[in-house]
């Protein structure tokens, strides 16, 4: 049902409740589980029934009354009938169902988009690697999530900024050129073994070896890095092998077809002083103290850090041996975030590394949020600027494992232990692997399936949503075949569609109907799985009627009814795959268990 439709019965029920002197009161809709009680219902009559001290069903039996002398009931609605203890069940009108897809197919690649939050932005935040290996399953998971949540955001009216944080600063880019020139020095015959906290991988040694043969590396949209093949140049064959590995990173992420706006590097917070001034800000606030030759920030002082959240205890800032611990430059970062405008910032990060991730690379995610956040509420009040609690806010997902054959895989060459987004790409393919990577919520383990992710069969959801889009493509090009002459999209907008009035057809519409309140959700609790279970149900809905209706009859008035139908099903998901970033193919291999034709 259209929003305007639900609009237009709540305001029935609200002229029906002045009747009773109860006009304060707003009516909440609410779908039926059975769809055979109608499109949506209402429980305002046991609500009322305490305050009015009355039956609720003979509050209900008023209400209906009032609501069925209204003018507005007979083009607006079928049915209204009373259920239960006092439920208030409404079935749109046939002639009003109708204009749902007649809308789909005036507004098109429009339809389900709102400019509710227009004129407001809102800054993404994701994968957010370090540049010292080939990107993880995490990894791939956050780039999914975040691009398809950007794209929710955006069929909002959100202005979107998507941003890549390079941690291009710290202990673990130091690991990265130990561990090449260990290699290089392997390579030119020294025998010698890689350190234990060295990266490891076939990666490694690719860097390695290019560096010595003196191979320029060109940054995406930078000056080229050139190597003199002297391996005892730390800082360069540090800037070369960053340099490197963000191209490849890059590379695999435009594969799996996540894209950013914005790269922000880490090591610029310190070239700035915005990690200097920051600490500054936090002492000359009082929230620090010193113990243990160490600078301690007083994270216990907050005692809400948005939700409830505070930390148990305190942390350190600035170790004894001068350096900062990982998350001071965060609160720089995030204070940069809300310095640029952005008062909505949201942060994609796991929960968890996996476990032979060195200690450099690990992150306790759940901790950092109080951490952060408290570091931007004491550097506020030096700073004179009023930041939210729950800024930023962040989205935690669980870790996943991969099942090719039966078996889980636990390591890549390329990597030398752990599956890479780039091996899942190539593996699935980059449609069966976004739809998988965001058809669960975000804080839900589960496990990638690669041969069901392949299958051309309707165990598998990805071909499942593509074989409906190519199966209504094919009605069409049948009737083409047919000697049927097909009217245009506009045309098919003006049709006479009271033919659709099967059960099939009326569930179908409902289905359509839905679209632009599931992506209102999606958007609003930051859930791209919510948009996957949607598509599944639309796709069901049109399997349905495919299979209770034939669609290329003679008469015309009844075909082009149902062409007209199909067409605005075939848009709605074209529209919500373009969303999760999945083509929508005109042709594609038929089931075994197809056969027919229409």
């Amino acid at each position: 049902m259209l929003d305007q439709q639900k609009d237009a019965i709540q305001n029935l029920i609200v002229r029906a409740l002045a009747a009773l002197d109860v006009a304060d009161v707003v009516p909440q809709l609410e779908k039926p589980k059975d769809p055979t009680h109608g499109d949506v219902a209402c429980t305002v009559a046991m609500q009322l029934a305490r305050r009015l001290k009355q039956n609720p069903r003979a509050i209900a039996e008023t209400l209906v009354a009032e609501m069925k002398a209204d003018e507005a009931f007979a083009a607006l609605l079928e049915t209204v009938e009373i259920a239960g203890p006092g439920f208030i069940n409404f079935r749109v009108a046939q002639n009003a169902r109708a204009v749902i897809v007649s809308q789909v197919l005036q507004e098109g690649e429009k339809f389900g988009r709102s400019n509710e939050f227009a004129g407001k932005s809102v800054l993404l935040e994701y994968v957010s690697a370090n540049p010292t290996g080939p990107l993880h399953l995490g990894h791939a998971r956050q780039g999914a999530l975040g691009d398809v949540l950007a794209n929710l955001l955006d069929s909002q009216g959100w202005k979107v900024s998507r941003e890549f944080y390079y941690n291009d600063a710290g202990v673990q880019i130091g690991n990265l050129a130990m561990s090449i020139q260990v290699r290089c020095r392997q390579l030119q015959g020294e025998s010698l073994e890689l350190p234990e906290n060295a990266y490891h991988g076939e990666y490694i040694v690719s860097i390695a070896r290019d560096f010595l043969d003196k191979k320029p590396v060109i940054p995406h949209g930078g000056e080229p890095i050139e190597s003199t093949g002297d391996y005892g140049d730390t800082d360069l064959i540090r800037r070369y092998s960053v340099a490197y590995l963000r191209n490849e990173q890059d590379d695999d992420l435009s594969a799996l077809g996540v894209r950013f706006d914005n790269f922000f590097l880490e090591s610029s917070l310190y070239t700035t002083g915005a990690v200097q001034k920051t600490v500054q800000a936090i002492i000359d606030a009082g929230y620090t103290y010193e113990a243990d030759n160490a600078l301690w920030l007083r994270t216990t002082a907050f005692e809400d850090l948005g939700n409830g959240l505070r930390d148990d205890k305190d942390r350190v800032m600035k170790k004894s041996d001068g350096t900062y611990t990982y998350f001071v430059p965060d609160v720089a970062y995030h204070l940069n975030k809300f310095s640029r405008g952005y008062t909505k910032a949201v942060n994609i990060q796991g929960t968890e590394l996996p476990v032979h991730f060195h200690p450099a690379d690990q992150a306790d995610h759940h901790g950092t949020i109080a951490r952060v956040r408290a570091g931007l509420q004491a550097a506020s009040k030096t700073l004179g600027v009023t930041i939210p609690k729950t800024f930023p806010e962040y989205i935690l997902h669980k870790m996943l494992s991969v099942v090719k054959g039966g078996e889980v895989v636990k390591m890549s060459k390329r990597s030398g232990n752990y599956v890479t987004l780039r091996d899942l790409v190539d593996w699935a393919g980059r449609d069966a692997a976004r739809f998988f990577l965001v058809s669960r919520k975000a804080d839900a383990e589960f496990v990638f399936d690669v041969d069901l992710a392949k299958k051309n069969s309707d165990e598998n959801p990805v071909y499942y949503l593509q074989y409906a889009h190519a199966r209504i493509c094919s009605v069409f090009a049948n009737a083409l075949e047919q000697g049927y002459e097909i009217p245009n999209r506009e045309a098919l907008a003006t049709m006479d569609l009271s033919p659709l009035n099967s059960k099939a057809a009326e569930a179908l519409i409902g289905a359509v109907a839905e679209y632009p309140n599931t992506l209102r959700l999606a958007a609003r609790d930051h859930a791209p799985h919510i948009l996957c279970y949607y598509l599944k149900d639309l796709a069901a809905a049109f399997h349905a009627f495919y299979n209770a209706e034939r669609v290329l009859v003679d008469d015309a008035v009844e075909r082009n009814a149902r062409l007209a139908l199909l067409a605005a099903a075939r848009q709605v998901l074209a529209n919500g795959l373009a969303l999760l970033g999945i083509s929508a193919p005109e042709r594609m291999a038929r089931r075994d268990d197809e056969a027919d034709a229409q």
